[in-house]
């Protein structure tokens, strides 16, 4: 995946989002598993939060974080100064075949038009026993309330806006038989889910979605390709707005997880 598909771009509104990750909040069911001499590969790392707390957890080894933008991966030395960043493409990864005992990769899936040939890519450069690890959101799976048909309406602009993209929105639900396609015998599938219920949680959510929608390069794609105008953006923003400052909403992203072992 070249920077160039990545549906979200990098505005600020995408990357408070991907600062706020952590190993523990977004990578549990990998930590479980990850050993202290590993040698680890995380694709897709942007600013870098999740591979500082991968690289705490290899003493005896090493982490390299991986993404496509070097802009990005700016932020990411800062974020972890003494973790090694590369700007490389998932299809053209520069690493030896066998020569990682895992890869990571966190809501990369998604936005890959073939991720079948993706997992089979980092499959060449696991070690045999190695891991490769997925998780990705279900956008078709979210739920929110109170209900709103803006929010309705902005799913279904997302839904299209991800598949000209080339990407899979509801890709969380098919990371087990994209594994199996891709000759993966042993995976370990699993879910997880991100609730926003409190007041602080529903402020920097709905804040994030709020601006997003009107000032990303998400928000560039539907307003070149006519999937919504300006003005209908404008409106969902607002409907952010008052989630973010209600009471009693909630949302839940569920995110689907692979464990594969090589």
């Amino acid at each position: 995946m070249s920077d160039e598909q990545y549906l979200h771009g990098h505005h600020d509104s995408v990357l408070r989002s991907h600062r706020w990750r952590t190993a523990e909040n977004s990578a549990a069911y990998f930590v479980k598993v990850i050993e202290p001499d590993w040698v680890i590969l995380d694709v897709g790392c942007g600013p870098g939060s999740i591979t500082a707390d991968f690289a705490a957890l290899v003493p005896d080894g090493h982490v390299i974080g991986v993404d496509a933008s070097p802009e990005v991966l700016g932020e990411a030395a800062v974020t972890s100064p003494t973790t090694p960043f590369l700007a490389a493409d998932l299809f053209a990864l520069p690493f030896e075949p066998h020569s990682v005992d895992a890869v990571h990769m966190h809501m990369v899936l998604q936005h890959v038009a073939d991720p079948i040939g993706a997992l089979r890519a980092v499959k060449e450069i696991v070690r045999p026993g190695g891991v490769i690890a997925a998780r990705d959101s279900d956008y078709g799976a979210m739920r929110w309330s109170p209900p709103s048909a803006l929010l309705d309406r902005w799913m279904a602009i997302y839904q299209a806006s991800a598949r000209l993209s080339g990407g899979e929105p509801n890709a969380g639900r098919f990371l087990a038989s994209w594994a199996a396609e891709a000759g993966l015998d042993d995976v370990s599938s699993t879910s997880s889910t991100w609730v926003y219920d409190d007041d602080e949680k529903r402020r920097w959510w709905g804040s994030l979605w709020s601006e997003r929608i009107m000032a990303s390069r998400f928000a560039d794609v539907v307003l070149e390709n006519g999937l919504a105008t300006r003005e209908e953006l404008g409106a969902i923003s607002e409907d952010w707005t008052r989630f973010a400052t209600s009471t009693d909403g909630r949302f839940d992203v569920p995110c689907g997880e692979i464990l594969c072992r090589v």
